[in-house]
This record gives structure tokens, sequence and C-alpha cells, in this order.
């Protein structure tokens, strides 16, 4: 097999990277873009805005149920051909969103949206890694993980606006004219890499069972969790609050923060994994406990909502990087299983969410969040040798 090129200059092929970048984007878009237009959307398909959000929890059900199956199926396919599978499904499937009447057949579109994320959120973080020496690896993950902040500060407003103007179906549309433009990207500029060879792939029992893989699989998701619990009913959270036509204006601002938070992590991530996922779950609770005692002030909510951003911007890249560090030659199927376990608990969010909204109302999240990132924190500090070590190898 053939050194990739990256390799053999130790330089990072960005041309490559910032197309993995740009799959990384529509996939979180088309994930987010209900958050942004939910009233909107149930409006329009005639269902309450709790049953509306149970589009994202769909799509996180489809991506849990293929990430795994699918990526064991697929082992053995060269990498760009099942990138450039899972970048069309996004294009047939948020062009089944866009059209849409029935709000069965919309629900039909997110899960099979999401089973299209099950492919690429398995293969994005092992590609990116393959694409760069060793010693820039983390670096790697860090510039195609920009692509959830960039989803989140860029495209959820956008398309938040293109909503509120044009309509939420022309939003899908426009996603769907997005993803047919990376496929072409995608052919052109990203070099393949062979697959697995048959028999090769470790399981998930034996991936789990190397030190360090558990620790990083409960923070995943219990972490995801508390984020989508809150995030998902974010415009729910701010109409209480009188708020309710800010809600493109503190997706800005969380997404700003989330950049800033990708370049200190790209920055920092290959000497730092630890100290940074600390600070990672401290900023996202100190945004939730003002969000939780605070919150009349609009300034503050402001300030609270730039923490949160500034604190899960890297999130993604220092999961995937600690579980990639973690599982060694593993890592290709603890990778499986961190989207399994993220989709997951995006799922557990949405639904959670929607009943405390239903029953104990908006106010209740970011108490939500609080309660579940104590865990998180206490597990960080405890997988000191192993998952998120004091000194990474």
């Amino acid at each position: 097999m053939s050194v990739p090129v990256a390799v053999e200059n130790r330089r990072l092929p960005l041309p490559a990277l910032t197309a993995l970048t740009t799959a990384a984007f529509v996939t979180v878009l088309t994930e987010a873009l209900p958050a942004g237009v939910l009233p909107a959307m149930s409006a329009d398909l005639a269902v309450t805005e709790s049953a509306a959000g149970q589009s994202v929890t769909i799509y996180a059900i489809g991506t849990a149920l293929a990430a795994i199956p699918l990526s064991a199926a697929t082992a053995g396919w060269p990498r760009r051909r099942l990138l450039l599978t899972g970048v069309a499904g996004f294009a047939v499937a948020n062009t089944v969103t866009a059209i849409s009447t029935s709000f069965p057949l919309t629900m039909a579109g997110r899960f099979a949206a999401g089973v299209a994320a099950g492919v690429v959120w398995a293969l994005l973080a092992g590609y990116a890694r393959r694409l760069a020496p060793a010693h820039l690896q983390g670096k790697a993950t860090a510039i195609v993980m920009a692509g959830i902040p960039l989803a989140l500060s860029l495209g959820v407003p956008t398309g938040t606006f293109l909503g509120e103007v044009l309509g939420w179906r022309f939003a899908f549309g426009v996603m769907s004219v997005l993803a047919v433009v990376l496929v072409g990207w995608i052919a052109l500029l990203v070099p393949s890499h062979p697959g697995q060879q048959r028999g090769t792939r470790i399981p998930i029992r034996r991936a789990l069972a190397v030190p360090g893989v558990a620790p990083v699989m409960a923070v995943t998701l219990v972490f995801v969790l508390a984020h989508t619990t809150l995030y998902t009913y974010v415009a729910a959270f701010l109409d209480r609050l009188g708020m309710g036509g800010s809600v493109d204006l503190v997706l800005l601002v969380f997404g700003v923060a989330s950049m800033l938070s990708i370049g200190i992590v790209g920055a920092h991530v290959d000497r730092r994994l630890r100290t940074l996922t600390i600070a990672a779950t401290v900023l996202v609770a100190a945004g939730a406990a003002l969000l939780a005692t605070l919150s009349a002030n609009a300034v503050l909510v402001y300030l609270a909502v730039a923490l949160w951003g500034l604190g899960w911007g890297g999130v993604p890249s220092l999961l995937q990087t600690a579980a990639g560090d973690a599982g060694g030659e593993a890592g290709d199927t603890a990778q499986a299983v961190l989207v399994t376990l993220w989709n997951a608990a995006m799922a557990g969010g949405g639904v959670a969410g929607g009943i405390l909204l239903d029953h104990l109302g908006p106010a209740s999240f970011p108490w939500t969040v609080l309660v579940l990132l104590a865990p998180v924190l206490a597990v960080v500090l405890g997988a000191r040798t192993h998952g998120f070590p004091v000194r990474r190898a």
C-alpha cells in the first residue's frame, strides 16, 4: 500500500480536509436545522412543537442504528466511495424533507438522512487521521470537526433566516444543492484509501475492553445528552424569556463562540487533551447555571450562550481524538461505537426534552444540563491514566 502524500510530506492536505469539513458541516446542519425553524415547521405540518422536535430524534435514531452495522458491512469499501454514498444520501433525504407535506413522510426523510449521517460520521475522523502524519492527527481531526461549529454559527442562523423569509422548505432545498456540489468536490480533491481487509476488524466487545475506551464512551453519551436536551428546544426556551424573535441571533452567538472553541482545541488538542476536556465541561456547566438562575436578563442570556458555545465547540474533536488515541488498533471500531452513542444520546435528548417541555416547561432544561454534567466531570477527572490521560502519547 502506498504511503499517503500527506504523510510523506508531513503536511496537512488542506483541500481534502476542507472537503471533509464541508461534509461535517452538511451533516450537522441537516441534523440541527429543525431547531431554528421548529415553530414554522410544526405549524406547516400541523403538529405540536414537541412532535416536530422529534424530527431531530428520528434523525439521531437513524444514525445510531446505522453507524455500527453499516460500518461493519462497508469496512472493505474504498473510503472515498463510501463517503460519496453518504453525501449523496443527504441530497436525496433533504429533498424529500423539502417537498413533503406529510409529517410521516417528513419523518421518513429525516430517518434516511440519519442513516446517511451514520455512514459519514463513522468515516470522517478515521479518514482525517489517515490523511495526516501522526503528530498532526489531532489537528487534522479538529480541522474536519470545524464543520460542526461552522454549521452552528453560520449554517443554522442562515437557515433560520431563510426559513423566516422564504420558508423552511427552501432552507432544506438549499441543503440538497450543497450536498450535490460536495459530491463533485470529494470526487475531485479527496484521495481514496482502501477499506479494511476481511477479518481484520476488531469486534465491539474487544474495543470496549481496551483501557480508556469505556470512559470516553460514557462521557460521550452523557455530555451529548445534556447538550441536545437544551439545544433542540432552544427556540422554546427563548420564547419563554420573551426572546422568541432572537433565535437566529442567539444561535449566531453560540456558533461564533463554538468557532473560537474549535480554534483553541485545534491548536492544543495534540498536547492538552485532558485539560481542554475538563475546561469544556466546566464552561458548558457555567453557561447552563447562568441560564438556570439569571435568564431574566437578556445580556446574561447571551453571555451564557457564549460560554455554552465556547465549551461545546471543541467537544466533538476532543472526544473523537480521545477515542482514536484510546482505541489504538481498535480505533475504527471505537469511532463507530462513539457515533452510535452520540446519536443515541441525541435521540434521548430529543425525547427527554419533549417530555420536559410538556410536563415541567422549558425552564427545566438548564437544570437538567447541570445534573447531567456532574458525572461527566467526575469521569473525565478519574480517567487520568487512560481515556483522558495526564500525558498524551
